[in-house]
């Protein structure tokens, strides 16, 4: 096979009026500023500035099913934009902004107090709400421009396309709608916008109230706008928009986070973590039907990735199993049925292939993006295996494991076939599709992978962690071949290909200079690639490192070169390669620490496995006790708190469900035989642990943990 190298996707759609390549330097659409407010519901999300408002031409805008409703929404009194006195979210689905008025035509400062209320539920909601405080009557012009450019989202934060000739305006002669229709082969996206009261005129695509307002007397406009049902639609909350703040009415979420887990400590920080943990997971889920039933999964992250991700959604439910089963369920079957069927070099499918990402845009339903879905991984397959096994350790399910053995066997053939391209016994990847990711693992970045000296590999690479995840899928499949799927010829084989495995890898990933560490890979000429990763950590959590070696990998990890104090760098500082904020070259991703923060207790590592997770939390403490996606690998001695990575999402799933891993791993909580066991080391900088309705088996546990010691109850059938 020819080796050649990864390079950077061009992200911009092929559409016959954007042409964008290499050396083009126009202007991208401006940023919200550092106090944007996005609000969200499954796959919808409205994403503004801090005084509410969608700049046209910004990034901003209505986004619902991966297609911009709104790019523009802008309010303006007497012709000027209002002051911020204060905004932010209510709750993951609304938020609240209070302005007042600068010196504007009429009126003084401060004349008007105004506040929106925006939520989204079953459509997009704001109410607009004046109260003035003038000495006499005063006249406004309230003004609101909106806007409908039906980007897909992958051209939101590129360059859109100019639609303008295709979309239908037709606008209510009384004010009381806005709508705009798109269509262009096929595909059809509307926008309805609703107004009450109407507007006294229509200018354009701006509505146009005159109000006189007297002292202290109030004003309120409401608008909606309806949205349509599809994939990973949530069942909303509906009601009074006053309703809804006050929480007169029942969201959905609040029954789901009402039937999750609860956790109680001696340290108030680890409580008000768990507590966002909780509220951020119900909020990026995603609702799907699978076969007449309702199952629910976790979206990767907000605002530019509430959709299901192969790896972030498996990792995340493998993570919220400590919670409940319930992502795990959604995930596994949510996935099955988007698995490979046939070999597709536009999307890189491959029969048994676990899907990395799918979209359900114009450019993807129109075929112009390879999303529907897009199959570029090598290690969701793997991890789809290990999270089934993970999901029956805890459940005992037998019925759904079985129900799933045909997708295990495939995604088990996708391993040995068409994951080892060359028959070398390792899982390679090398995109075949035009837009194909060059680099296919968790460090999917063009330079996510390279050499100590900074080069960067040929393809196909087959990285260090994939090989963990092979090995740990194959003993835990072979585990059920020997429970539900009463297959003791296949689980004869897979115990024999994993051994096989462990000593190959260990023979030819393992380098004995600097201290002794694995490659984070072998190249497309089979040289190792001799940087030092995080992913070392991975492969303590699969239990591919023999006990001798675990030690060096635990140096290795808490090393000076890669322990910045937040976390462990994904690359050693010691590597040429090594960038503070480079997305995969420095930073300290908590995902990925969560991860190796159970290798460590895997192989005993307990004092340092306390270490990455006390400062994790400490992390998360300075971030509004919410973990960032990824954190500059700045030494915590320099920065005093942890810089976050500029375009990390927020919530991100997997950084949401990393704390749920450190409890996990501080209580030494594990599925055994039917039964829940602990094992606890609870550092003194937490005191104590309870944890309750923790549901396994059919039943709830009752779990209290201090230092070393422990009790663990079942409570309930």
């Amino acid at each position: 096979m020819a080796a050649i190298r990864p390079t950077p996707v061009d992200p911009i759609p092929d559409l016959p009026d954007v042409v964008r390549r290499a050396g083009d330097h126009r202007a991208m659409p401006p940023e919200l500023g550092p106090n944007a407010i996005a609000v969200s519901s499954g796959p919808t999300f409205m994403y503004s500035d801090s005084v509410g408002d969608v700049p046209a031409g910004s990034i901003g805008g209505l986004v619902h099913l991966d297609t911009r409703l709104l790019s523009r929404w802008e309010l303006t009194v007497n012709g000027g934009r209002m002051l911020v006195l204060r905004s932010g979210s209510v709750d993951h689905y609304s938020a609240q902004f209070f302005l007042t008025n600068g010196q504007l035509a009429g009126l003084p400062p401060d004349t008007l107090g105004l506040r929106r209320l925006r939520y989204v539920g079953d459509g997009f909601h704001e109410r607009i709400e004046l109260l003035s405080y003038g000495a006499g009557t005063v006249q406004i012009e309230l003004r609101l421009a909106v806007g409908a450019d039906f980007a897909d989202l992958f051209e939101i934060k590129s360059v859109v396309s100019d639609r303008s000739a295709s979309i239908d305006r037709r606008h209510a002669p009384d004010g009381s709608e806005l709508s705009f229709r798109y269509e262009q082969d096929g595909y059809v996206a509307q926008t309805r916008l609703s107004v009450d009261p109407p507007a006294d005129r229509v200018e354009g695509d701006e509505l146009v109230w005159l109000v006189d307002l007297n002292p202290r007397e109030e004003w309120k406009i409401d608008l909606h706008v309806p949205l349509s049902a599809g994939l990973g639609v949530v069942e909303p909350v509906r009601g009074d928009i006053a309703d809804v703040f006050h929480h007169r009415v029942i969201h959905p979420v609040s029954q789901w986070i009402a039937e999750s887990a609860t956790l109680t400590s001696g340290n108030p920080m680890l409580e008000k973590i768990m507590q966002q943990s909780r509220v951020d997971l119900a909020a990026l889920r995603l609702d799907h039907e699978v076969d007449g039933q309702r199952i629910a999964l976790p979206a990767a992250g907000l605002p530019w990735f509430l959709t299901m991700f192969g790896r972030d959604t498996i990792i995340t439910a493998y993570q919220t199993l400590i919670s409940g089963p319930r992502m795990a369920k959604g995930a596994l079957l949510a996935l099955a049925r988007l698995q490979g069927t046939r070999q597709e070099d536009r999307n890189d499918e491959e029969p048994g292939r676990i899907p990395h990402e799918i979209r359900s845009g114009e450019l993807t339903r129109r075929g112009l993006k390879p999303y529907k879905p897009y199959y570029g991984n090598s290690d969701a397959t793997p991890l789809w295996l290990i999270l089934l096994s993970e999901y029956w350790r805890w459940t005992g399910d037998d019925e759904l494991v079985r129900s799933l053995r045909d997708n295990a066997l495939a995604a088990l053939t996708w391993i040995d076939r068409y994951g080892d391209r060359d028959g070398d016994g390792y899982v390679e990847y090398a995109t075949r599709s035009p837009e194909g990711l060059g680099n296919q693992c968790w460090r999917d970045s063009p330079n996510g992978v390279q050499f100590a000296d900074g080069r960067i590999p040929v393809l196909p690479i087959a990285t260090c962690e994939i090989q963990g995840y092979v090995y740990d899928a194959k003993v835990r499949l072979a585990e059920l071949a020997e429970g539900p799927l009463a297959d003791r010829v296949l689980a004869a084989r897979l115990r024999a290909d994993a051994q096989q495995l462990y000593d190959r890898f260990n023979r030819d990933f393992w380098i004995e200079d600097r201290g002794g560490y694995y490659a984070v890979g072998l190249d497309g000429d089979k040289d190792r690639i001799d940087s030092k990763t995080s992913n070392m950590g991975h492969l303590l959590w699969s239990g591919i490192v023999p006990p001798e070696r675990a030690e060096h990998v635990a140096r290795q990890l808490l090393s000076p070169a890669m322990f910045s104090g937040w976390g462990i760098r994904t690359l050693s500082e010691e590597d040429a390669g090594y960038n503070a904020l480079g997305y995969h070259l420095g930073t300290v991703w908590p995902h990925d620490n969560s991860i190796a923060v159970l290798g460590l207790v895997r192989y005993g590592f307990r004092s340092e496995a306390n270490r990455i997770a006390l400062a994790l939390l400490d992390a998360a403490a300075a971030c509004g006790n919410r973990l960032p996606e990824a954190m500059s690998g700045y030494y915590r001695e320099r920065t005093l708190f942890p810089v976050p990575y500029p375009t990390a999402c927020s919530p991100q799933a997997w950084a949401a469900g990393a704390p749920l891993n450190l409890v996990r791993a501080m209580v030494g909580l594990n599925p055994v035989d039917g039964r829940l066991v602990i094992d606890p080391d609870i550092p003194p900088e937490i005191g104590s642990i309870t944890a309750r309705q923790v549901c396994a088996f059919g039943s709830h546990w009752s779990i209290d943990a201090t230092g070393r010691t422990g009790r663990i109850d079942q409570v309930a059938a």
